[in-house]
């Protein structure tokens, strides 16, 4: 996380300080954001669709800068992104990024990382060769169905693990208009490309999203 993170420098996501080792422990010190998560603010209902979006579309911006620098979050998710004082997104937890060409020995082939509900399939499978900027895309577009419907694209069901990923993988996601026609169709469709099975359907990166 402190690798990828200190590579990263943007108004939009969450700086490292230091990284170092006390009695042995390795330990790194980040900023501080003195405010709720959008998880929070989602759940609290007092956000407008609209200011949800624009706030997604400002995590959108600062992914697309990490994307552009060859990190890749793999855990992108409401929890994860920080209001601070002034109610703007910040970008924390890249425990699970990857550095895009750079091989890694912490991630082998079979390895299921992410947070189901908002993990792309390729995740699901544990196709860590498979996972690009794209995953992103697809997790940002998860961000994006919960806003517009009040629940992630796939249920997630903590008591079956196996059941859930199988779903990521093969379940087609109900469309966010069949839920609510209230819904844009405009925003129905960026949802849906974000949500493609396929990496190669979706935006391939989060700054085209």
């Amino acid at each position: 996380e402190a690798e990828a993170a200190a590579r990263l420098d943007h108004d939009g996501i969450v700086p490292i300080y230091e990284v170092g080792q006390c009695d042995g422990e390795h330990f790194f010190s980040m900023k501080f954001i003195d405010g709720p998560s959008l998880a929070e603010r989602l759940k609290r209902s007092d956000l407008s669709q609209r200011e949800a979006i624009e706030l997604l579309y400002a995590v959108c911006l600062a992914i697309g800068h990490a994307h552009e620098q060859g990190v890749i979050h793999r855990d992108l998710k409401p929890s994860n992104i920080l209001l601070d004082r002034s109610g703007r997104p910040r970008v924390t937890d890249f425990g699970l990024a990857k550095l895009l060409h750079h091989d890694s020995s912490l991630t082998a082939a079979g390895d299921v990382m992410g947070t189901p509900g908002y993990m792309s399939p390729e995740q699901a499978m544990g196709a860590a060769d498979r996972v690009t900027a794209a995953s992103d895309v697809y997790s940002l577009g998860a961000m994006l169905y919960e806003i517009l419907t009040g629940r992630p694209p796939i249920q997630a069901e903590p008591a079956n693990l196996l059941d859930t990923l199988r779903k990521i993988q093969e379940e087609e996601v109900v469309s966010p208009r069949k839920l609510d026609r209230r819904v844009p169709r405009d925003l129905d469709t960026i949802c849906h490309k974000c949500l493609e099975k396929d990496p190669a359907l979706r935006y391939p990166n989060a700054s085209e999203l």
